[in-house]
């Protein structure tokens, strides 16, 4: 659920800081909801919101207005004692338990009961309508339309049939591609609930009265979802503007209710449905697990503070503080954020912004969630991510997260680097690393399947290839064979085709692969990770050859990484080339420097030779005028393109940002190392050789008559 303010909700500020807007409930316009003031201050010499910071509490004068305090972020140890009390008022907030749930809804099977009749004439319906479209051969034909209906279903039967369409939505392996198109659509729109429960509630929770918290609250919520509803209200301690969401009533019953049932059909499908390879039962219980953990508000600010604290480093990514003394088990009162959503191309340009420099933005940023820390945000939908009027992405609504295995986030980059060198044997074997597969699971006829999609797919290159035909196209394949793919896998589908998906509106050519490559080369050039390592000389080497064309690929595309540094990837190569164990690598690499030296050695003579008036060519190179060296144009074309491929790289290297001379001392003292000296002199006699064949050749053309033609 969003905690949002888009310019189409007509916000303004009156008098005495009270914020009024358009309504159109009821057909009739409605005010802001104002305090009454002799009740607000009243209450508030009883229960004051806020202590001074000397502990007195200060009492309004019935003459004054309250107190308006400048906003200040609290140090570390108040902002510690404010969130150990939030978290002491959720000490009893409700842990997912499949015994518990059982417990309480098996004692009540009436309720059961009439739950049950309900999802059965919704559900059973539409099993009806696919079994007569089988026997009729018209699965295939009616699967849109199937998928447009179950949508509207899980909508009527309440929020957590919304949450587990959602969840489908993400898994490839479950569902066909139409129906996780569909089911993405469902939306946490639902209508909302009595404001004075809403205000009862956080009263409860808070054990402080509405008054004696805010200045103002909005009569209506902002924004409603399946699990709470939004007000905008104005602090009173301090003057800010904060957002309140606040939980809908008897949610957690409706809900534990809900998946005590659907656990109960998920028993039946493990043991019946033969067909159905994944833990279905297992399944269900994680995803209810995770619903159960949205319930909590105390966890989801726990969520927003490492969220902060791990990606709001960046100048253009906006995290909204937290109200750790207005939060509770059900209460969530956050920092408000003026901005605009994503997906109003339109209004964001208007205010001077590029929404695909926020995209760009929104893409790095995922990156680091899903590859470099692996906290990450998995419900990334437009409504989440706001253009703010400075230029920043606001990420809000941190109920759902997720994380990825740290095994998970190397084997992905590798799995990319399998992708770009279309290893298709090494792909099927990464779903052992990712998960995807148990051991036991033969990858062998999965190859042809990954082959015959990416070779149709990358036409070109997989910078150019489009993140959803992408996601399509594995889908298909996921759903064809044994794979069971992770909850995080999923998520991380989700959230990169929500992005592009975005950009798409302002860029139809727009791929978000060809965004991400940067941030992967970076990781590749300069992660010293050895899994990374191995990864980087895969990509770089093949048949014995280093591929420079590679090497110069991958550092234009790093160098596009903001965080790009040319020091952090020279250094680990070299560590790596002077490993003990490196002796392979050292072979590779001492072949291909004897390569370079004598395309620099013989390029310098070429251009030499090239730079002499004519007259002087035959008389400095024994009389022949057909060039300097014995060798064909093919050798030499493709000898000069290395020497130019290597001053290119190097070019790079100095062009980046953090390139200072000074870099290369660390690697003159590498070099001083025995294993580096000896590799020093394994490549100086391997060049010495390699020109000294080369003179040979010239000494012999010269001293062979040339054959004339025959009279």
């Amino acid at each position: 659920m969003s905690l949002v303010a888009t310019q189409s909700l007509g916000l303004t500020l009156t008098g005495d800081g009270v914020f009024s807007r358009n309504s159109r409930r009821n057909g009739e316009k409605s005010e802001l909801f104002l305090v009454n003031r002799k009740r607000s201050l009243t209450r508030a010499a009883l229960v004051q919101a806020k202590p001074r910071e000397d502990g007195a509490v200060s009492t309004p004068s019935p003459s004054s207005k309250p107190p308006v305090i400048q906003y200040r972020r609290a140090d570390l140890a108040d902002d510690l004692q404010a969130e150990a009390r939030a978290l002491a008022r959720a000490v009893d907030a409700s842990v997912y338990s499949p015994e518990l749930i059982a417990k309480k809804h098996g004692s009540q099977p009436l309720k059961a009961l009439r739950r049950s009749l309900e999802i059965l004439t919704a559900l059973g319906g539409f099993a009806l309508k696919l079994g007569i479209d089988q026997r009729q051969g018209k699965l295939e034909q009616n699967m849109k339309k199937r998928a447009r209906e179950l949508r509207r279903i899980f909508t009527r039967l309440g929020p957590t049939f919304v949450k587990l369409g959602q969840g489908l939505s993400t898994r490839p392996d479950l569902c066909p591609p139409d129906y996780l198109e569909e089911l993405a659509e469902l939306q946490d729109a639902l209508p909302t609930f009595p404001d004075a429960e809403a205000f009862a509630c956080i009263e409860r929770e808070l054990d402080l009265s509405l008054e004696s918290i805010f200045s103002s609250v909005s009569p209506e919520p902002i924004a409603a979802a399946s699990l709470g509803q939004v007000y905008k209200a104005h602090l009173r301690y301090s003057g800010q503007n904060v957002a309140v969401k606040v939980q809908r009533p008897g949610i957690e019953e409706a809900i534990g209710l809900d998946f005590y049932l659907i656990r109960g059909v998920g028993k039946l499908i493990n043991k019946y449905a033969d067909f159905i390879t994944t833990d279905v039962l297992a399944l269900i219980d994680e995803f209810a697990c995770r619903v159960y953990q949205e319930l909590n508000y105390v966890q989801e600010a726990q969520n927003a503070r490492r969220f902060k604290k791990l990606y709001a480093d960046k100048a253009d990514v906006l995290v909204p503080d937290i109200f750790w003394d207005y939060t509770s088990r059900r209460v969530l009162t956050m920092e408000w954020v003026e901005g605009t959503k994503l997906n109003e191309q339109v209004a964001i340009e208007s205010q001077g912004l590029k929404v695909l420099d926020l995209v760009n933005t929104g893409i790095q940023c995922s990156l680091r969630q899903l590859l470099e820390y692996g906290f990450f945000h998995a419900d990334p939908h437009p409504g989440n991510l706001l253009a703010t009027p400075d230029g920043k992405l606001a990420f809000l609504d941190f109920g759902m997260m997720s994380e990825t295995p740290e095994e998970a986030r190397y084997a992905i980059i590798g799995h990319v680097v399998h992708l770009v060198n279309r290893d298709y044997e090494a792909m099927a074997r990464d779903y052992y690393a990712l998960k995807f597969l148990s051991p036991d699971v033969d990858v062998t006829p999965i190859v042809p399947a990954l082959r015959d999609f990416f070779d149709d797919a990358l036409t070109y290159t997989v910078s150019e290839l489009n993140f959803k035909t992408l996601v399509d196209g594995l889908g298909a394949v996921f759903y064809q064979y044994p794979f069971n793919v992770p909850p995080y896998y999923a998520l991380i589908l989700r959230s990169l085709t929500v992005l592009e998906g975005l950009a798409l509106y302002a860029d139809p050519n727009f791929k978000v692969l060809a965004a991400s490559y940067p941030y992967f080369a970076k990781r590749l050039l300069t992660d010293p990770n050895p899994y990374l390592r191995d990864a980087l000389i895969e990509l770089l080497f093949k048949d014995g050859k280093f591929r420079w064309n590679r090497l110069e690929n991958l550092l234009q595309q790093g160098s596009k990484d903001r965080d790009f540094s040319a020091k952090e990837a020279l250094q680990p190569v070299l560590k790596l080339l002077l490993d003990p164990n490196g002796e392979e690598l050292r072979l590779l690499v001492i072949k291909e420097a004897v390569r370079v030296s004598e395309a620099i050695a013989l390029g310098t003579v070429v251009d030499t030779y090239n730079s002499m008036p004519v007259f002087l060519r035959s008389l400095v190179f024994s009389g022949s005028g057909n060039g300097p060296l014995t060798m064909s144009a093919a050798e030499l074309e493709s000898t000069l393109e290395l020497r130019d491929q290597v001053s290119r790289i190097w070019s790079l290297l100095q062009s980046s940002e953090s390139f200072d001379p000074a870099i290369l001392q660390p690697i003159v003292q590498v070099l001083q190392q025995p294993e580096a000296r000896r590799l020093g002199g394994r490549v100086a006699g391997g060049v010495g050789q390699r020109l000294a064949a080369r003179f040979l050749q010239q000494l012999l053309r010269a001293t062979t008559p040339s054959s004339s033609p025959a009279p």
